[in-house]
């Protein structure tokens, strides 16, 4: 009976998902490093949001003023942080982005507390060691460059939308508020990069299996299961969770592109790895605003 429990606990089916949907991300690395040498990142992105657009775009005639609001803000804070990040990773390392990114495993944390959350201490210790663990991985030295200061600020954007997606999941159909999401995402970025568009459609359509994969299965999915899984899952709980990302972008690395698994990857990729059972093992007292 205790196993048939644990599935039936929305709690822990909300972790799975989140887990799942760190794992999906992980796999996009090696898809990405095959073509971003023939596509521009702006085309990329673009082409990621409209294929998730389009798949999502049947419950868009559920709109109403709330979800457009809700879904256009979530949309246009995601759209930030990628855009964002795309420029910082021009003048920075992915490891060292990889780390900064991570930050938002306190920041989230923090921010609630301020809010006025009763964070238990066990999040700060687990928020501590995730932190710890992506910075054995990834962390190369050096002081702070524009570029960093960049991926900081996408820290600080993924910290806001985790927040805000738990605070409207519970007030909307998750299917119609991701449909909105994913269109304010898709037009924006096709505002963006139409120019780019018009010179790299030919090569476009070259990478049109790994486009595909990416919109569907690296944006589209994700995104439902992340408002799907936070109906159940606090934010500073899902903050957590999303450190195991980069986790997974260095087994991916490794298993289809040969790259190099060494044991300071191994010994921070089990440090996170600790924190997020710490996290899934303790009681599910999810803080909640004062």
């Amino acid at each position: 009976m205790k196993p048939l429990s644990v599935v039936n606990n929305p709690h822990h089916r909300g972790i799975f998902l989140l887990i799942l949907t760190t794992l999906v991300w992980g796999t996009s690395f090696p898809v990405l490093k095959q073509m971003v040498s023939n596509l521009s990142p702006a085309v990329i992105l673009t082409a990621r949001f409209a294929v998730a657009a389009l798949a999502f775009a049947p419950w868009l005639h559920q709109l109403n003023f709330r979800l457009l609001r809700d879904g256009g803000l979530l949309g246009c804070i995601y759209f930030a942080e990628c855009t964002i990040a795309l420029i910082g990773l021009e003048s920075t390392s992915a490891n060292r982005a990889a780390f900064i990114i991570s930050l938002n495993a306190i920041l989230v944390p923090l921010s609630g507390a301020i809010l006025g959350r009763n964070l238990p201490t066990r999040i700060l210790v687990a928020a501590g060691l995730a932190v710890c663990g992506i910075g054995i991985m990834s962390w190369e030295g050096g002081g702070l460059n524009q570029g960093d200061w960049l991926i900081l600020g996408c820290a600080i954007g993924i910290a806001v939308y985790i927040l805000l997606l738990e605070a409207v999941t519970p007030h909307h159909p998750t299917l119609p508020l991701v449909a909105t999401q994913l269109g304010v995402m898709a037009l924006l970025s096709f505002v963006w990069a139409i120019p780019q568009l018009i010179e790299q459609f030919e090569t476009m359509a070259n990478h049109f299996n790994g486009l595909l994969y990416l919109g569907l299965a690296v944006t589209a999915t994700p995104i439902w299961t992340q408002a799907f899984a936070q109906r159940w899952v606090a934010a500073h709980e899902a903050a957590l969770i999303y450190t195991l990302e980069p986790v997974f972008a260095t087994l991916f690395s490794f298993w289809f592109l040969g790259e190099t698994l060494g044991i300071r990857e191994a010994i921070g990729a089990g440090v996170v790895l600790l924190s997020t059972i710490f996290i899934s093992m303790s009681p599910n007292k999810a803080a909640k605003f004062g």
